[in-house]
């Protein structure tokens, strides 16, 4: 036709420099996927059967309010229904939070490196992401996270534990860092591996949160409950943030499969408890294996560790996949899950092999 463009329509520019999120890769039938920080045992008591029970109706709408699930959460965790807020994940829910507050011109704080999808998404929203360099030891650098706010600094994130390093902050240090936010900077700290953590000395973000009205706390069912492929998160906050992202979501985003199995995993808590403490004790026996090797790595408080690899992370993921374990390198050092004993093994004699390279 004449006067048509060849070249299609035109999409934003700013996606031309938003890197694509990267998912663990897959393992095969030979391997064990250590890449995704996933829970390695199936589905707890009851959960299969409900989710099985949802999927009869599925040619339905879910329940848009997730009424049941955030009546549940909010019994379970003694805050109000409408301060609840419910996505796609946590990351689903990051997403909506910064559609809710920043926009061009505004800006988004992060420790770097911190979970991958923080700079992706807040690019998507059109905002300027400000990652601030993590410190030698893994650690956020808080008082450097205090000096890169500005007046266009809409939201802060705090990832705790840390992914990928497991590193934690601890009480004193984050309601210090917290209380010298400016109050109209919305300060979202990221639990999804809180139930992990044997530190006494690492605070419960839902007790930050409830008398300081700009903290926002966000957890996920895709870690310590195995519901990775089902995709639910929630976050907790004070009812004009909770409105902001119910406004933000998808419609119809969670799954009834994932609003019913969630339900059931949180009355399953007895089971849940059980495999978690196998594998915080599994880490541990991993930690003390690499540190008898010789390794020097961060005290990781999450269901994975952390090796400082640097430019020989993609050498050492390579030689873990060969031995039959998928981990997860990043630029900066490699990320492994704990997942089943076998696997856990296999990278254990893979890091034994590669620190006599170093």
């Amino acid at each position: 036709m004449s006067g048509t463009s060849a070249q299609g329509p035109r999409l934003r520019p700013t996606l031309d420099g938003i890197p694509t999120y990267k998912p663990g890769k897959p393992a095969g039938a030979d391997a064990y996927k250590l890449s995704s920080n996933e829970n390695p045992y199936e589905p707890l008591p009851g959960v299969l059967e409900a989710a099985v029970t949802a999927a009869g109706s599925f040619n339905r709408y879910p329940d848009m309010a997730v009424t049941g699930l955030t009546e549940e959460l909010a019994e379970r965790f003694g805050v109000p229904v409408e301060h609840i807020a419910t996505g796609t994940g946590s990351v689903g829910v990051a997403q909506s939070l910064i559609l809710a507050t920043a926009g061009p011109g505004d800006e988004v704080i992060f420790a770097w490196r911190s979970f991958e999808a923080y700079p992706i998404i807040t690019q998507v929203a059109g905002a300027t992401p400000v990652p601030v360099p993590i410190t030698a030891a893994g650690d956020h650098d808080l008082d450097a996270m205090l000096a890169a706010i500005t007046p266009n600094t809409r939201l802060i994130f705090v990832c705790n534990p840390n992914n990928p390093t497991g590193n934690v902050i601890h009480r004193a240090e984050l309601e210090r860092f917290i209380d010298a936010v400016p109050r109209d900077v919305l300060v979202v700290v990221d639990e999804a591996y809180i139930e992990f953590i044997r530190d006494p000395e690492v605070p419960n973000g839902i007790d930050l949160y409830r008398d300081r009205p700009n903290v926002c706390v966000l957890r996920t069912f895709s870690k310590a409950y195995g519901l990775a492929g089902l995709r639910v998160g929630f976050a907790i906050a004070h009812e004009q943030v909770a409105t902001a992202l119910r406004k933000t979501a998808v419609p119809f985003g969670v799954s009834q499969l994932a609003q019913n199995a969630a339900v059931a995993s949180l009355r399953a808590e007895e089971a849940l408890l059980v495999r978690v403490e196998a594998l915080v004790e599994e880490r541990a026996r991993v930690v003390a294996g690499l540190r008898a090797q010789g390794w020097e790595i961060p005290d990781s408080q999450a269901n994975f560790v952390w090796l400082p690899l640097g430019e020989r992370s993609a050498e050492f993921a390579a030689a873990a996949t060969e031995a039959g374990v998928i981990v997860r390198p990043f630029p900066e050092g490699v990320r492994v899950s704990i997942g089943e004993a076998e696997g856990n093994s296999i990278f254990l004699s893979v890091a034994e092999a590669f620190r006599k390279t170093l």
